[in-house]
């Protein structure tokens, strides 16, 4: 037996889980969608109303995001690449995250490349790792600046003490329990990691872009949709719409869905809401800016893929 006959089944078993994935979320979409169909078709005509100078605005921030998104990769990459490839990778990584789900996307993409620019495997990996994890701090940081900074926006649950102990006790029996035998390997991928990570920011000018992309990127979202809220007439101030952004792309990453698909729009749409925006005016919202951010770019992006793939830079 050949390997392409070997390999011919795990595609097609890759197919369809990928299908039946694609399916699931599509029903999941598609209920709500049917419900409160009164309130989407309301949401899009506002927005086909809408300001258009405020949607100009966000259409340009929308093209900052893949150059913000670059200048984070390199700086999680001690080597320099080559500034084009990297921003059009980004950007068809962004269409190959609508596909895969929980960002599993943009991770293979950059692995891809970077592996192709000459990285070593798990050079590559750590990168991507580093990127990502910077991207998390990057978004923690500014929800905490725009928390205090605006007191009463988010209501944090309560949560009983001695539960939260149990769960650290519990995580930490189970640490203590495989720590035993996977003991040297583990030391020996941290102090990989770590001579990594510390080779990065012995460059300034590569820990300034890892950490400055990463910022960058996130509040250029953030800004996107506060243009289209602008253009929509949404009465909630910047600060407001920007914190309500947060909490929910943050809270929709728990429902790992290609892009968030369905599991944003929901989340998003209710935080607006609940925060006192008019329900067709968080429709226009939501379908305003996952129009800029997903739907207008994924049919190019995804042509960027292939022509990436193509020349096997990915």
């Amino acid at each position: 037996m050949t390997s392409e006959e070997i390999l011919t089944p795990l595609r097609r078993r890759r197919l369809y889980w990928h299908t039946a994935l694609t399916l699931a979320v599509l029903v999941a979409v598609a209920l709500p969608a049917r419900r409160h169909w009164p309130v989407l078709q309301t949401g899009a005509v506002r927005l086909a109303e809408a300001d258009r100078g405020w949607l100009l605005v966000a259409a340009a921030i929308t093209l900052l995001t893949w150059p913000c998104s670059a200048l984070a990769q390199q700086g999680a990459v001690p080597r320099r690449l080559p500034p084009g490839p990297l921003v059009a990778g980004q950007f068809a990584a962004s269409a190959a995250n609508q596909v895969l789900p929980a960002g599993l996307g943009t991770a293979t993409v950059n692995l891809r490349f970077l592996i192709r620019r000459g990285l070593p495997l798990g050079d590559a990996a750590t990168a991507v790792a580093v990127k990502g994890t910077a991207g998390g701090i990057a978004r923690g940081a500014l929800i905490a600046v725009l928390f205090a900074a605006s007191p009463g926006v988010l209501h944090l649950p309560h949560v009983n003490g001695g539960f939260v102990a149990a769960v650290c006790a519990a995580a930490a029996v189970v640490l203590l329990v495989l720590a035993g035998p996977l003991r040297p390997r583990c030391r020996r991928a941290l102090v990989a990691v770590w001579a990594y990570i510390t080779a990065v920011h012995a460059r300034p000018v590569r820990a300034a872009a890892l950490w400055g992309g990463s910022l960058a990127f996130v509040v250029l979202h953030c800004a996107v949709l506060i243009a289209v809220t602008r253009a929509v007439a949404l009465p909630l101030a910047p600060v407001r719409v920007a914190l309500l952004y947060l909490a929910a792309s943050s809270a929709a990453a728990l429902l790992p869905t290609p892009g968030g698909i369905g599991s944003l729009d929901a989340a998003l749409a209710l935080a607006l809401t609940l925060s006192g925006a008019p329900a067709a005016a968080a429709a226009s919202a939501v379908i305003g800016y996952r129009m800029l951010t997903v739907w207008l770019p994924l049919i190019p992006g995804l042509a960027v893929l292939a022509v990436l793939v193509r020349r096997r830079a990915l």
